[in-house]
C-alpha cells in the first residue's frame, strides 16, 4: 500500500525557490525540470516505503537524500508529510533552526 504524500506549505515554497534558483542561474529550465523529476521520484519512493529515510533524531522526522537536497518528512498513519526540502550545501545550523 502506498502512503499519501502531502507537502507542507514550507516544502512547497522550498521546491519552488530551488527550481526558480536554477532557472535563473542557468537561464534555462532544463535542469529544473530534471531536478523536479528527481524530487517526484524520491516522493514516490518514500510513499512506497516510508521507513526508507534515516531517523533524524528531532521529533519523528526522517530524512531522505535526493542529489544535494535533504527531504525531511514524518509519517502519520497512512500519510507522509514532507516538512521541508533543504539544500545540503547550506549552513547546517540554519537547517536545525528550520526544524524547530
Amino acid at each position: 500500500m502506498a502512503y499519501e504524500i502531502i507537502l507542507s506549505n514550507r516544502a512547497q515554497q522550498d521546491r519552488i525557490e530551488i527550481l526558480q534558483y536554477w532557472i535563473n542561474r542557468n537561464k534555462s529550465n532544463v535542469f529544473s525540470i530534471k531536478l523536479n523529476e528527481v524530487f517526484i521520484e524520491t516522493f514516490e519512493s518514500i510513499s512506497i516505503n516510508p521507513n526508507v529515510g534515516r531517523k533524524l533524531g528531532i521529533k519523528d522526522f526522517r530524512i531522505r537524500i535526493a542529489r544535494d537536497y535533504l527531504i525531511v518528512y514524518f509519517v502519520e498513519e497512512d500519510i507522509v508529510k514532507i516538512v521541508t526540502i533543504w539544500d545540503g550545501r547550506r549552513n547546517p545550523s540554519e537547517f536545525k533552526e528550520r526544524l524547530r
